[in-house]
């Protein structure tokens, strides 16, 4: 009896000491670097609120490993130097396990170095210009040929296009876009004369030259189209301009890459109707997923209008694959969560099945999107699951590349020299 005493007491004692241990280590850290104020708040604060809301969801199934969430929130202020700064303060003062953030490539870019020298794991939520591969970064949003590639089909095919107006506002996300669909549609037999390019600061708000000079592309006759990379409240300014002169989707159809139900919920739709969007998720999406997801959200914000958007799924998916990633491994600790991130599954809200692959990036479907009166969109087409491409095939210095941080442990590696480039990001 008293061995078993003995044994009863030690055996205690050893439990106690493992859930002090794990207690030490409670709660896991959840950083969300979004913009919460300045020109990029229109789209960012929704994401910061989408994190807060899976991170309850979550806490309310027993968190991770035992441990609760704890949301560490802090605003870069739409500045870009500011994010880099953020990303570090998460890292080494809150000493968070993993951040979800950043919407314009700059940022992102200036966050990078950062989680490289410190190997924080950061999870990426906005389509994006692809050219890029860290093994620090996992891309959820789309990549050129989930979205601009696909969109620019639609025009060349379904609309007839046949002259281009690249309007993007002045940063790397639009200027290195552009750049692969100028190269995509001369392959396609569009001509220089018949693409005009053109970029405007964060926050432009005088758009009548732009809106006429676009106009004035099409006075012999061809059809124009209107591919627009303008990102953040910049685009008020844009479609009212197109309103007031009388645009209409017929005349110059407009697709668009960083407008979605949040940034037209701002804006008088009632002009805008029947111009695009390419996305890989449209809240209009009839399945039970999204239907289950947009009533969590109008449970969590308190709000029936608010609306759900395609970045917002990203930061679902990639949560729900850290989630899983971390259970898997029996760890928070980043080498353990990305080994086990690759060729995780988790189900989409349109129906299918997201897949992350061995170059950090998702297979998503791509779909495209008519604006409707009310803000919403009606989806006019949809692909089954594209696998995300780090490095375009349709500019010559990348079409050589291929990203594998699973079998090659290489971000770049050169196909025709079967050699590794370089192992860090593209900057």
């Amino acid at each position: 009896m008293k061995f078993l005493n003995t044994m009863l007491a030690t055996t205690t004692a050893l439990a106690l000491q493992s859930a002090g241990a794990l207690a030490a280590d409670c709660p896991i850290k959840v950083g969300v670097l979004h913009s919460l104020s300045g020109t990029m708040a229109i789209s960012e604060t929704t994401l910061k609120d989408t994190m807060l809301m899976l991170i309850e969801q979550q806490n309310a199934k027993g968190g991770v490993l035992g441990c609760e969430l704890e949301a560490v929130v802090v605003d870069p202020a739409s500045d870009w130097p500011l994010f880099a700064e953020k990303a570090r303060e998460l890292l080494t003062v809150h000493e968070v396990d993993v951040i979800f953030g950043n919407w314009t490539s700059v940022s992102r870019k200036s966050v990078l170095p950062v989680i490289e020298e410190l190997n924080g794991l950061l999870f990426y939520p906005v389509q994006y210009e692809g050219e890029e591969s860290s093994r620090n970064v996992f891309y959820t949003g789309a990549a050129p040929n989930q979205q601009a590639i696909p969109a620019t089909d639609y025009f060349l095919e379904e609309l007839g296009v046949e002259k281009f107006a690249l309007l993007g506002t002045d940063y790397v996300y639009p200027r290195t876009t552009n750049n692969i669909l100028e190269a995509y549609l001369k392959d396609k037999g569009i001509g220089d004369s018949d693409i005009f390019v053109n970029y405007t600061p964060f926050g432009h708000s005088d758009w009548s030259k732009i809106v006429s000079d676009v106009v004035a592309l099409g006075a012999d006759g061809k059809k124009v189209g209107v591919i627009s990379t303008i990102n953040g409240d910049a685009n008020i300014g844009f479609y009212k301009e197109l309103a007031a002169a009388g645009v209409s989707a017929d005349d110059i159809p407009v697709v668009a890459f960083s407008v979605g139900e949040e940034e037209l919920s701002g804006l008088d739709t009632s002009n805008l109707v029947g111009h695009l969007a390419a996305w890989n998720y449209f809240m209009s999406a009839d399945t039970p997923e999204n239907e289950e997801f947009i009533a969590a959200w109008h449970a969590f914000i308190g709000d029936e209008a608010r609306v759900t958007n395609d970045p917002m799924e990203a930061h679902y998916i990639g949560f729900n694959m850290w989630v899983n990633a971390a259970d898997a491994a029996g760890s928070t600790e980043v080498d353990a969560v990305r080994d086990a991130m690759y060729g995780l599954e988790f189900p989409n809200l349109t129906g299918g099945t997201a897949v992350m692959l061995p170059n950090h990036h998702l297979a998503k479907p791509v779909l495209i999107g008519e604006i409707l009166d009310d803000g919403q969109f009606d989806i006019i087409s949809q692909t089954e699951e594209v696998p995300g491409d780090a490095w375009t095939d349709y500019l010559p210095e990348s079409a050589v590349l291929k990203s594998d941080w699973q079998g090659l442990d290489c971000g770049m590696y050169n196909i025709e020299t079967e050699s590794c480039v370089q192992t860090l990001s593209n900057y």
